[in-house]
């Protein structure tokens, strides 16, 4: 009994005690490798969305931002070489088209004559020189707007007398260069929705031209005409006439809407499946083993969210959505509809 006190019971604790810290030791650094996890394998994979090329109607509508100013002023010049020798009108004044504004005066010397007296001696006779007077008209009705020349002063045929800002309002709109595209011509007119302004209304003689030559509008100085900086010009300015019977103001804001064309049943894409967006193109195909395979093809119109495939795709082709290598969530991939009051709205789920 007392050697199982003095001996045995202390060398079984000082094994248990060992056995214990082996054991701590070996779980805090030597843990199982069968206990790790195995890393995690991907059980879904990614695909492509993809469409199925279909028939419907389009209608080639395009509105782009707009503003009213006052029509661009006209030039009344000299048609004659001389003297202004009167201005009838101030600044300010209301004219008539045709009505008389000032006048040019023309004095081309003449030679003085000679003449024999009976006695022989000669005499020189100065003569009068010739005059020439030539109205100055306003060329179209409206407001005396400015008077560079003052009388008395010399003018050459051509030179600017009077400016007159015509009892006339135009609507002009930024065109970007790309959408020119949508325009295989220009309609004679175009439908305008003002901010705050009469109801929906058509103006005429619909034209495109440079900003730079626009007249006095805000395009011409490298700003829309919605008040937004352009951020390096480009845009191109679309102008149309107010109908004299509607009442609107210079500054008022809102939409210019273009009907440039339209297709009844044809093969529709959305934009986003093809590169490019004018006369030809390329699609991405779903082929027979689920690859995609680039096709080209004819494009015909567009109303900015699907596009006509004139040739290179049939109804009931697999297309994928979106062109390889498009970041969906870049607003310019996707676009904005602008709506006829000016604003825009999006895709929704497409713009951060």
């Amino acid at each position: 009994m007392g050697v199982w006190r003095r001996i045995i019971l202390p060398i079984v604790r000082v094994v248990l005690v060992a056995a214990i810290a082996a054991a701590l030791v070996k779980i805090a650094f030597f843990p199982d490798a069968s206990a790790e996890s195995a890393p995690a394998e991907a059980s879904a994979s990614i695909e492509e969305p993809v469409v199925t090329a279909g028939l419907s109607s389009l209608q080639n509508s395009l509105t782009v931002p707009a503003s009213v100013r006052a029509d661009t002023a006209v030039d009344a010049k000299a048609t004659l070489q001389g003297s202004v020798s009167e201005l009838t009108v101030t600044i300010g004044q209301k004219v008539s088209a045709g009505e008389r504004i000032g006048a040019v005066r023309q004095e081309t010397p003449v030679d003085p004559v000679t003449r024999m007296a009976p006695d022989g001696t000669e005499t020189v006779v100065p003569q009068k020189p010739k005059v020439v007077a030539e109205a100055i008209v306003a060329p179209a009705a409206g407001t005396i707007s400015a008077l560079p020349v003052i009388t008395k002063q010399e003018v050459a045929v051509g030179d600017v007398v009077a400016k007159i800002t015509p009892d006339a309002f135009i609507v002009q709109g930024s065109l970007k260069p790309e959408d020119l595209y949508r325009l295989s011509s220009i309609p004679g007119e175009a439908s305008v929705s003002l901010k705050g302004g009469p109801g929906e209304f058509t103006c005429t003689s619909l034209q495109i031209s440079d900003p730079a030559t626009a007249g006095d509008g805000s395009a011409a100085n490298g700003s829309d005409p919605s008040g937004e900086a352009t951020g390096g010009g480009g845009a191109t300015a679309l102008t149309c006439r107010v109908p004299a019977e509607v009442r609107v103001f210079s500054g008022l804001t809102g939409a210019l809407t273009i009907q440039a064309g339209s297709a009844e049943n044809v093969v529709t894409l959305p934009t986003t499946a093809v590169k490019g967006n004018a006369d030809s193109g390329s699609v991405w195909v779903q082929n027979a083993e689920g690859e995609a395979e680039e096709r080209p093809v004819k494009l015909g119109i567009t109303d900015g969210v699907q596009i006509q495939i004139v040739e290179g795709v049939a109804e009931g082709d697999t297309v994928y959505e979106f062109v390889p290598g498009t970041d969906v969530t870049d607003p310019e991939s996707t676009g904005c509809a602008l709506q006829p009051d000016g604003s825009e709205i999006c895709d929704e789920g497409l713009v951060p």
